[in-house]
């Protein structure tokens, strides 16, 4: 058997009490979903956040990240539940304008999510190496489709890549705090201080909200949890949801202090002085005489490392929102050049790189609330869920969390449009 054929063995031999489970062995999924929570997206909002309103914006990133625990629980708990994913579940039980209109959706948001993810490690190689950045991102494209490539190995040589990966990312903002100075007071104080100083603030507010909460990873995770033990009983379906769920706190809260050591690290770096301070490459430049070179080259080697391990991801969800939505399955290296062909347009066109990340995380908040809603409807039916049906509690939490993100979607729309926000006059 390969490493993929034993883990899933061992791990029924646990559930049914044949051995000594390790928690390790159920690890895994949400590990892969939760670099979506780290990608390059996060980086430019985080990064304009930090410098130009210092602490101030550190609750949204708090708030988000408890969405997503929220949100991502749910999502592991229907593929456990139920044998399916979140796109195929849709696709049983709605109806079929609904269906595709979800599809599509879904499919810009997956195009978004790669233009962010692709983008940010060509930027980190391009500026590492001193490369044009078009050459950036073929080398990135070259090395996400090699790393693809071990997906025939099993999911558990798949786990193993990211989650070294999502370690490095960790490892680097923890010597990157090292090295800041920070203002630990007041990065306290932005935690609970619920403030959104101005109108910008807001759109930053929400690309951060779109750049943690993602709509590709709500659909990933139903997908990794849905076949990873075989058959299982109602008892066993009972202990792998457990473990589910303190995997998804462990790991999202991981990527939770990821995003908020980026926006501490701008901040300390940048606000008082560079608040200007709004793209990747001038953060890079900037940093080199303000903290030095190490802590620049650590700041692109994360972005990297984030880039390639998110552009994996991000392939490996839009696989599966294809396959569930429609049925059909295509070859990974032709859904890989669907996925970044917008990327290439945009960089042809002579377009800002990292303004495109921020529109990019503006688009998957927009989208959001499609997934979002698609969960709650779905985890609350006991006719989909039978006895793991969401608790009146789960669900009331679940409809506040799709009510904000609606409501935020709503006041940026009614910003872009030009129409007056009282509270932010």
């Amino acid at each position: 058997m390969n490493l993929s054929q034993r883990t899933t063995e061992d791990i029924r031999a646990a559930l049914s009490g044949e051995k000594r489970g390790s928690a390790l062995l159920f690890a895994g999924p949400a590990i892969i979903a939760s670099i979506a929570y780290m990608d390059p997206g996060n980086f430019a909002t985080n990064i304009q956040a930090g410098a130009r309103y210092g602490y101030a914006l550190l609750w949204v990133v708090l708030a988000a990240n408890l969405i997503a625990m929220l949100f991502q629980s749910l999502s592991a708990k229907l593929g456990i539940a139920t044998g399916l994913n979140l796109a195929e579940i849709c696709r049983a039980r709605f109806p079929r304008p609904v269906v595709w209109f979800m599809w599509g959706a879904s499919e810009i948001a997956a195009m978004a999510t790669d233009l962010a993810e692709f983008l940010g490690g060509a930027i980190g190689l391009a500026l590492l190496v001193n490369m044009p950045l078009i050459w950036g991102m073929v080398v990135t494209a070259i090395v996400t489709y090699a790393i693809l490539l071990f997906e025939r190995s099993g999911f558990r040589t798949m786990e193993l890549i990211i989650g070294s990966l999502v370690t490095l990312i960790g490892a680097c903002y923890v010597v990157e705090l090292f090295i800041a100075p920070v203002q630990w007071g007041s990065a306290a104080s932005g935690i609970v201080s619920f403030q959104i100083p101005d109108a910008f603030a807001l759109t930053i507010a929400v690309g951060i909200v779109g750049a943690t909460v993602m709509p590709h990873a709500l659909f990933l995770h139903s997908g990794l949890t849905q076949h990873r033990a075989g058959r299982v009983t109602v008892e066993q379906k009972r202990k792998l949801l457990r473990f589910s769920n303190r995997e998804v706190i462990i790991a999202l809260a991981i990527a939770g202090l990821v995003n908020m050591a980026m926006v501490i690290m701008a901040a300390a770096a940048f606000h008082l002085g560079h608040s200007d301070v709004a793209e990747i490459e001038t953060a890079y430049h900037t940093l080199t005489p303000l903290l030095g070179a190490a802590a620049a080259a650590v700041f692109l080697i994360s972005l990297i490392a984030s880039g390639i391990s998110s552009s994996v991801v991000g392939t490996m969800a839009g696989q599966l929102i294809m396959q569930g939505f429609t049925g059909m399955r295509i070859p990974v290296w032709l859904r890989r050049l669907i996925t970044m062909v917008p990327a290439f347009v945009i960089i042809a066109m002579g377009a800002d790189a990292t303004m495109a990340l921020v529109v990019s995380q503006v688009i998957l908040s927009l989208v959001l609330p499609i997934p979002m809603v698609a969960l709650v409807l779905v985890t609350g039916k006991r006719s989909v869920m039978g006895e793991f049906r969401n608790s009146r509690l789960t669900q009331g939490a679940a409809i506040a969390g799709t009510l904000l993100v609606l409501s935020l979607n709503a006041i940026l729309l009614t910003q872009i449009f030009g129409l007056p926000i009282p509270f932010l006059d």
